[in-house]
């Protein structure tokens, strides 16, 4: 059985990361998601709802999972989930450049797990997380960016 994590800080999940794990789910036999800390970001949405909110987006998928792990090194996530590959979505050469480090830190970390990189669908290879919110906080439409529940959760907190 082949078992790998997609992880992220997921704040807020995109259109872009759900084709990532539906596309890395064909692949593998099983997919965890893993909603993850990055200490360089600031966070729109609280741990536990970007939690619950990955959730949701994944009811229906069988093979896909969600964890949250706020705290630790994504090979060790991967290592305590019985994961060989971590996966990773590729937008642009810079992405590359970002992600080819973090894979071969990550192999310095633990060589057993292996980091496999997807193409982002050219649909989405402009949409970032931070760039969501940005629009979304100035009232500009998303719909066609990130799943319902992510827009409504984000309308939700930008009101408040």
């Amino acid at each position: 059985m082949t078992k790998a994590i997609f992880p992220g800080s997921f704040d807020p999940i995109t259109n872009g990361h759900v084709d990532l794990v539906k596309r890395a789910a064909k692949l593998f036999d099983e997919i965890v998601v893993a909603v993850m800390t990055n200490t360089k970001k600031n966070y729109l949405l609280s741990q536990d709802e970007r939690k619950q909110v990955v959730e949701s987006v994944f009811l229906d998928i069988e093979n896909v999972t969600v964890v949250s792990d706020f705290s630790d090194l994504t090979v060790n996530v991967a290592k305590k989930n019985g994961a060989t590959h971590i996966v990773r979505g590729l937008r642009n050469g810079s992405d590359f450049d970002y992600e080819k480090a973090i894979s071969q830190m990550n192999a310095h970390q633990n060589n057993a797990i292996e980091t496999v990189f997807l193409v982002t669908n050219s649909k989405y290879e402009f949409v970032s997380s931070s760039m969501i919110k940005e629009v979304a906080g100035f009232g500009g439409d998303i719909l066609d960016f990130v799943p319902d529940v992510v827009s409504q959760m984000l309308m939700s907190k930008l009101e408040e």
